[in-house]
């Protein structure tokens, strides 16, 4: 097991050794393959072939990548595009530099015992959602249906789900939301057969937006070292992001070995890193403007309480994936 997700890389000149520039990288979620881009670009020794010393710090329940990042604990932070233009249009200028996911894993996944087949069967039903920002993309798509989430006769009762899926196991929810290379498969896990469950993509939906892009604060693309720094960052971890998905086996291995709780499996991570090889293959690390379009009207499509009230200005900017990957 790794210590500690660092990397000390020393670049050695003819004059004898150069220390390393820091960069930390805030996940959004605890270590996991969902980032194994990153721990294979630390492991392999990307990072360090471009003079880069990289911490990395893993996420979880209590911890909002925007807010680390607005305190500084970061340079760098994973985060879903929803989360980061919410939290730009209050006040926070985070900005896209790279977009390793091309596509949402995000699903509602229902069970068909409780009444679930359509959309058209949601009213009336309680569903669980995820917080601290990623509520944001099933507001959006529940406006769109019109279906209010006031927990009326009409509408739905939105239960403030945990990082688990223990309501539709109990009973206490006829959906909750899952990940296609997470959650899902713990509901399977638990008993559950494919069958017996109805699955909602927001890809399919229409109403998926993007997910575990890169961002950084506005201010600090303004300084040439700081921008330097993360070209290169992003250069290596696209180089990572590859790597894993042409060796996912062995792209599960060492996010394991980076797992300082021991919480995770072999088995779930391995299948994991598949489900993740799918949603970042098709992106070589710079943001298609229309993936953001997309996500844009989604966030706004919200009737009398949209996610954003606005279209954003400079959310995004191609300026480090252009030297990064040309």
């Amino acid at each position: 097991m790794k210590i500690k997700a660092t990397f000390a890389a020393l670049a050695f000149t003819a004059t004898g050794a150069m220390a390393a520039d820091d960069v930390t990288l805030q996940l959004k979620w605890v270590t996991q393959a969902q980032f194994a881009g990153y721990y294979v670009a630390l492991e392999k020794g990307f990072y360090g072939e471009e003079d880069l010393n990289v911490t990395i710090k893993p996420g979880g329940p209590d911890i909002a990548p925007t807010q680390v990042l607005a305190g500084g604990g970061a340079d760098v932070t994973v985060e879903w595009m929803p989360a980061a233009l919410a939290a730009r249009e209050k006040g926070l200028p985070m900005v896209n530099i790279a977009q390793p996911f091309k596509s949402s894993g995000m699903m509602l996944t229902c069970r068909k015992d409780a009444g679930v087949e359509t959309t058209e069967d949601f009213p009336g039903k309680t569903l669980g959602v995820w917080f601290f920002g990623n509520e944001f993309p099933f507001l959006s798509w529940m406006s769109q249906l019109e279906i209010p989430t006031d927990g009326s006769d009409s509408g739905v009762e939105v239960l403030k789900q945990g990082f688990n899926v223990d309501p539709i196991l109990n009973g206490q929810a006829a959906c909750v939301s899952t990940m296609t290379y997470n959650e899902y498969w713990q509901i399977i896990d638990a008993g559950l057969t494919p069958e017996e469950l109805t699955v909602f993509k927001y890809e399919d939906n229409g109403v998926a937006t993007l997910e575990d892009g890169l961002y950084v604060l506005e201010e600090n693309l303004a300084d040439p070292a700081f921008e330097d720094k993360m070209v290169r960052f992003v250069r290596a971890s696209m180089k990572g992001w590859k790597y894993a998905e042409e060796n996912p086996d062995e792209a599960a291995e060492i996010v394991l070995e980076f797992d300082e709780t021991g919480a995770q499996t072999e088995k779930h991570q391995k299948r994991m890193m598949g489900e993740i090889a799918k949603l970042t293959a098709g992106s070589n690390g710079a943001l298609v403007e229309a993936d953001y379009e997309r996500t844009v009207a989604s966030l706004l499509a919200g009737g009398s309480d949209p996610v954003i009230t606005a279209a954003p200005e400079g959310a995004w900017t191609h300026a480090i994936t252009d030297k990064a990957l040309n």
